[in-house]
């Protein structure tokens, strides 16, 4: 078991990994990733569903979309929410802003590739007409609500979000095993679903299948509305918040 400032060396490390990878191998992977995080977003969606009663429905659902974090640090593959904690390795000036951003971008728009891909399977293989139509209608109420949300409040909801998220990345890191790996991301991730805060990767899948399924939501109101603000909270919540704060604690005099 690794302590905080284990885990900044070993992130380091791994931080190098990430920035010189190949710009294909980055798409590639953040593709992968999205792919993932969808997955556990449907499976929720499922569950909620399938739940008659709403509480009970938002518990079991917030134990379900932790798979799709599991798949990617078991994987091995690039998430541009995780990946806010590379801001660490910047402030200790072992990457550069242009390192950190080119992993970013590519990242994220693999991400965003890999979430619509999985909408779109998804809805086309004739899914959400599951339970009688109802989880049709689960999938239209998430994305009509999520880009409802003023700016503020999925800037807000956005910047919790990522805090609890690279904090299990972090608590994940802790682990030299893949079964204490998988405990450890488990319950930040479960705690962020079930306190309805905003995921921008997740958010890729649950928008885009809504509208597809029928939701009246526009694109504007999709990128402009929700997906803007809510990444913009998770840059915050992962680099400004929790990787400042992790340097302060355990990088600053490190190495």
């Amino acid at each position: 078991m690794r302590n905080s400032k284990q885990i900044v060396s070993f992130y380091e490390s791994a931080a190098r990994g990430k920035v010189s990878a190949g710009s294909g191998t980055l798409l590639l992977s953040g593709v992968f990733a999205g792919a993932f995080i969808a997955f556990g977003a449907f499976g929720s969606q499922i569950v909620n569903t399938s739940v008659a009663d709403p509480g009970l429905g938002r518990m079991i659902g917030s134990l379900v979309f932790p798979v799709g974090l599991t798949m990617v640090l078991c994987v091995g593959c690039e998430l541009f929410t995780g990946n806010s904690l590379l801001f660490l390795p910047f402030l200790q000036k072992k990457i550069t802003a242009k390192e950190m951003l080119r992993n970013w971008g590519l990242v994220y728009l693999g991400n965003f590739i890999g979430s619509l891909l999985i909408a779109c399977l998804v809805v086309f293989s004739g899914l959400p007409s599951m339970f009688s139509g109802a989880l049709k209608e689960t999938m239209i109420a998430a994305a009509v609500s999520k880009s409802s949300l003023s700016f503020s409040a999925a800037l807000l909801r956005g910047i919790l979000c990522n805090i609890l998220v690279c904090l299990a990345v972090w608590v994940s890191f802790g682990a030299e095993e893949q079964a204490g790996k998988i405990m450890g991301l488990y319950l930040p991730t479960m705690l962020f679903v079930l306190c309805g805060f905003e995921h921008s990767i997740a958010n890729m899948y649950f928008i885009p299948a809504g509208m597809m399924a029928g939701g009246a939501v526009s694109v504007s109101g999709f990128l402009l509305n929700n997906l803007l603000p809510v990444t913009l909270g998770n840059m915050i919540g992962g680099s400004f918040m929790t990787a400042l704060g992790l340097y302060v604690l355990y990088g600053k005099n490190s190495g």
